[in-house]
């Protein structure tokens, strides 16, 4: 049996015809945008290339932090000592020395709102294996290749520059995502806007993320800037029933780091919205069958299938239906025959299964008959496949004789 495509042209589906996704012009080398609450990957570039993620990558620290306070073997009350190896960070700090035995809590908002290096290590000593930073960056590449980050490779627990520490941008939206997810306890850490610890870093205190203060529903994530990487972002915001996460790295100032922020977060917010495209139950179109009681079969989804789309015409969506047919019959109602497969102009496409409406039972003799006869006047029309038609006619009638 040949593989059926059919484009559709029903006007459920085909009142979308005349969108399509603008395209956003972004000034970082390397970019990565998806709409979590629908899957949809808004903005690809080079978000597979492995990158200095700088303080980015700090959020690997706190993801294995994390789950040791969920699984116990850390809580937030525990104090941790300070080695001379933490302390001896510099760059972004929280002024830690080795008289200090920190709360864990304290080095948690250490890291997220001053991107404190120090406290990075004092957590990595401390759950590392071997008791040293080294070995939890290897923990931290292990755990990473398991959550399906496969291109992120870590050599400490801050970010600090080091030949080989990278991560691409898709594999910090993917972490972003899994922190949301997995630790709703904790994510409201990211957007505060301030931790003073202790009196002792006055010029380190506020959160380095330019989207809190702006209202547009900006709660994360974690910034990034090394001479080698450049200024990133890991962002999110949330409108609504609404989620996007992003990443973005290489811009050359803070400045316009704040700006292509704040533009990726209203373009992903203003240029799209979700549209219910098929409704649960009604036909979409049809599949012919083969030696059926009935020649065709209504196809619907078994759910209502929403999609989030452009809201600008500007291009086009196209739609089709792939089966392998004509379906021989019987046919039970719910059985999956067909696959749809949407195409919105610049996003990816979404293959959604459909199924049989209703049952169908297997024709009688006269059915076959006729179906035999219809096989016949194809041969005698010159049908290059039609003796081979002809043939599995018969056999099919033959069949229905003997029982």
């Amino acid at each position: 049996m040949p593989l059926i495509r059919s484009l559709l042209a029903s006007a459920a589906l085909f009142a979308l015809t005349g969108t399509g996704a603008q395209a956003f012009d972004t000034k970082a080398s390397a970019a990565f945008v998806i709409d979590v609450t629908t899957g949809t990957v808004l903005l690809n570039k080079n978000a597979d290339e492995a990158l200095p993620p700088a303080s980015m990558s700090k959020l690997m620290t706190l993801y294995i932090a994390f789950e040791a306070i969920r699984d116990g073997r850390l809580s937030l009350d525990e104090r941790l000592p300070v080695s001379q190896h933490a302390m001896s960070y510099t760059g972004s700090t929280m002024f830690l020395n080795t008289q200090d035995r920190v709360r864990v809590e304290d080095l948690l908002r250490g890291v997220i709102v001053l991107s404190g290096n120090d406290a990075c290590a004092v957590l990595a000593e401390a759950l590392s294996p071997d008791g040293t930073e080294t070995g939890f960056a290897r923990m931290m590449t292990q755990r990473a290749q398991q959550l399906g980050m496969t291109n992120s490779r870590f050599k400490n627990a801050s970010g600090w520059p080091a030949e080989g520490h990278e991560m691409s941008m898709r594999d910090l939206t993917l972490l972003a995502t899994r922190i949301i997810k997995d630790f709703p306890e904790f994510y409201a850490m990211f957007s505060e806007r301030r931790f003073e610890f202790d009196g002792r870093a006055p010029s380190n205190t506020t959160n380095r993320n330019p989207l809190l203060s702006l209202d547009i529903g900006a709660d994360g994530l974690k910034t990034g800037h090394t001479q080698e990487a450049g200024y990133g972002l890991v962002g999110s915001a949330k409108n609504a029933d609404r989620r996007i996460i992003f990443a973005i790295t290489g811009m050359d100032s803070a400045a316009v780091r704040a700006e292509q922020s704040e533009a990726i977060v209203n373009w992903a917010f203003r240029q799209f919205a979700e549209q219910t495209i098929v409704t649960e139950g009604t036909p979409v179109t049809q599949a012919q069958l083969w030696l059926g009681a009935e020649e065709t079969v209504d196809l619907v989804s078994e759910q209502d299938i929403t999609l989030l789309l452009p809201t600008l015409p500007v291009g086009a969506v196209t739609a089709e239906v792939v089966y392998t047919g004509p379906i021989e019959a019987p046919v039970k109602q719910g059985q999956r025959l067909a696959e749809l497969i949407i195409q919105p102009d610049g996003l990816p496409e979404t293959r959604v299964p459909l199924v049989a409406a209703r049952d169908v039972a297997a024709g009688g003799f006269m059915d076959r008959m006729l179906t035999v006869g219809q096989v016949l006047f194809k041969r005698l029309s010159d049908q290059p496949d039609a003796q081979a038609s002809e043939a599995q006619a018969q056999v099919a009638v033959q069949g229905q004789d003997a029982s």
